[in-house]
């Protein structure tokens, strides 16, 4: 079973940039298309990033250009840099494969003021 522990969250004001970490241990992290997902207040949880094995990303288009998802296979890790932040993007910031194959984390909160 892995274990995901998401940290890199903050509060910023609009423009602004952060960088997300998602550390995993144990179960086939390496095999696994990995994403970051976000749930707003009183809205359903979306994936807006995925990276496959291979590196090949996908977007949702509220972030397309802005955010970009890396992993490092040797550090068990998938990162989301997040540049020029809107209130649009307060949310709870989680990683999990995709499709979700594991137990949520408890997630990082961002929180973006104008």
């Amino acid at each position: 079973q892995v274990q995901l522990v998401e940290s890199g969250g903050g509060s910023v004001q609009a423009g602004g940039s952060l960088r997300l970490s998602c550390a995993a241990s144990g179960g086939i992290f390496s095999l696994a298309t990995m994403g970051w997902y976000r749930q707003a207040p009183g809205k359903q949880r979306e994936l807006v990033a995925r990276i496959t094995t291979r590196g090949s990303t996908t977007y949702a288009d509220s972030v397309k250009g802005r955010f970009a998802i890396s992993r490092d296979a040797a550090k068990i890790t998938v990162y989301l840099q997040m540049n020029s932040l809107t209130p649009e993007d307060t949310a709870i910031y989680y990683c999990n494969s995709d499709p979700t194959f594991w137990a949520w984390g408890q997630g990082t909160q961002v929180t973006v003021s104008s």
